[in-house]
């Protein structure tokens, strides 16, 4: 069972919370309901916003990345850092919550190649691209489409859309390297860019279908037939407002209803993603009628394997990163819930192993196979 994305470390951890303790009701996640809820690889998301940029991106990442060192260090019968596919294996031997390390914005690198090299020597494996906010070498799927989620309103204008040459050397140094390039997050042009330069399976790390759920952040068909083709895999996203084409305009009706608070935090320069989440915490009634059914989100899994086949679907709930998730979820511990829906959907269970972690570990092989070889 493998999830490509949770965000309990800049979420909770580097705000004082302990995962080594029991926080129902405060987070997504802790070690005890990795375990409930039977994740054997976790992938944990290095994550900092555009507030973040020179001589600090990077830095965060790194403390960030020590958090992850710590956790592990004080747990070694629970938990494993994991850097290779035989690594992964032998975690999941012995009983032990792999943890992997994906790097969620491309600005962390700083526009410089040693920095990329310096997270992968770290552990990193995967580097999303970009975040909402473009680098200079990458344009977002935010900015491409000049939609901001809470507003709807236009979030700038671009320098560029796609890859730089810069940035199809990242891409390059990434494929040598071994290091999944993950395509969540990112605009259009800079995915087919990414798919022109590639010569490794591609991974979306928490993505979802937009025939589905229309919204900038989610899959097109040609998108999703485009990684099929590649090899790739499209990890599921567990956000409400992913799933259900309806969220977004009913949460905006909820943040209006309250703007006079909104409108304050932004006058303390509170980032729109952190108000969104402060609102929906402190109005959690209200936005409690918002969560789409359980059904939802196998609808999204669905939609995939009916168009290219379950060899290129999986799991990245994004837990922890989110305010709101689909009935019936309340965190990790209910991921045994996943394979009941699908199992109710009449999946096998050979096509079932691939949708809870075999197709994530085809990829991850895929892109380490000739680094190893190499070694």
């Amino acid at each position: 069972m493998v999830d490509t994305h949770n965000d309990v470390l800049s979420s909770a951890t580097m705000h004082g919370l302990n995962i080594e303790n029991d926080l129902t009701g405060k987070t997504h996640s802790d070690i005890a309901r990795f375990k409930t809820g039977g994740i054997d690889v976790q992938v944990f998301s290095i994550f900092c916003d555009e507030a973040f940029g020179k001589y600090t991106a990077f830095q965060f990442a790194n403390i960030e990345m020590d958090s992850l060192y710590a956790l592990v260090k004080r747990n070694p019968r629970k938990m494993m850092l994991v850097t290779s596919p035989a690594l992964l294996q032998k975690a999941v031997r012995q009983k032990k919550l792999a943890c992997m390390i994906g790097v969620e914005g491309g600005h962390m690198i700083e526009d410089r190649l040693d920095y990329l090299d310096s997270l992968y020597r770290r552990g990193a494996r995967y580097l999303t691209l970009t975040w909402n906010n473009s680098t200079a070498w990458a344009s977002s799927a935010k900015d491409e489409t000049s939609s901001d989620p809470d507003t709807g309103m236009p979030s700038g204008e671009l320098k560029h859309k796609g890859l730089t040459d810069f940035g199809r050397q990242v891409v390059k140094q990434m494929n040598e390297m071994g290091m999944m390039i993950d395509l969540s997050h990112v605009g259009e042009h800079t995915f087919y860019d990414v798919m022109k330069t590639t010569t490794k399976p591609v991974l979306l790390s928490h993505s979802s279908v937009y025939a589905i759920c229309p919204v900038f952040r989610n899959l097109k068909d040609e998108q999703i037939k485009a990684v099929a083709k590649n090899g790739g895999v499209i990890q599921v996203n567990f956000y409400s407002g992913f799933l259900d084409s309806n969220y977004q305009r009913r949460r905006r009706e909820i943040f209006q209803r309250h703007r006079i608070e909104r409108d304050s935090l932004k006058q303390l320069s509170w980032q729109s993603y952190t108000i969104s989440e402060w609102l929906a915490k402190k109005y959690a009634g209200e936005m409690e009628a918002l969560r789409p059914p359980l059904s939802l989100l196998i609808d999204h899994i669905d939609y995939i394997v009916k168009l290219v086949g379950a060899d290129y679907v999986g799991l990245g709930a994004d837990m922890d990163g989110i305010e709101s998730l689909p009935q019936e979820l309340k965190g990790v511990e209910d991921f045994p819930k996943i394979t009941k829906a699908l199992l109710g959907r009449g999946y096998s269970e050979k096509d079932i192993l691939k949708i809870l972690g075999g197709n994530f570990i085809r990829v991850f092989k895929a892109n380490t196979k000739n680094v190893l070889q190499a070694k």
